[in-house]
């Protein structure tokens, strides 16, 4: 499947054209432009799934930076500085990758500014509770 078969190729032009140079790119406002806040659970588990390039279950630091070429492959690679401060966001157990399992990673990507960096792609278990930095294993899939 393709990124763009979730996201509209303007939405993803728009994200892009804003953080072309080094030291620009916002997490909050990219995933805000590329339109992830309006995704479904699912839809976001599946973005998830194609960041997630070796299919690990996890995104570490080496695919974090080339996060922005899973958009464009024309798009820069994120700094140092960048990736060290989105994997800091997203990594909640200390573990060096940033985790998801059967649901959808949202709290990174949803416009709340209350919301903890540090739970970015945290999951709802479906009681109420969370789930972190599981390995990527969804029933029915």
């Amino acid at each position: 499947m393709a990124i763009t078969d979730i996201l509209s190729a303007k939405d993803i032009e728009s994200a892009l054209s804003s953080c072309q140079a080094d030291d620009s790119f916002n997490y909050k406002s990219f995933f805000s432009t590329v339109g992830l806040s309006s995704k479904t659970p699912d839809q976001i588990k599946t973005v998830f799934g194609i960041l997630d390039q070796d299919k690990s279950g996890y995104i570490e630091e080496d695919e974090l930076q080339l996060f922005l070429k899973n958009f464009s492959s024309t798009a820069r690679v994120l700094t140092s500085a960048e990736t060290k401060a989105f994997l800091a966001a997203g990594d909640t157990d200390g573990d060096g990758k940033i985790g998801v399992e059967a649901c959808a990673p949202e709290s990174l990507i949803r416009d709340n500014s209350q919301a903890d960096a540090r739970h970015a792609f945290e999951l709802k278990d479906g009681t109420g509770g969370s789930c972190r930095a599981a390995p990527l294993v969804c029933p029915g899939t």
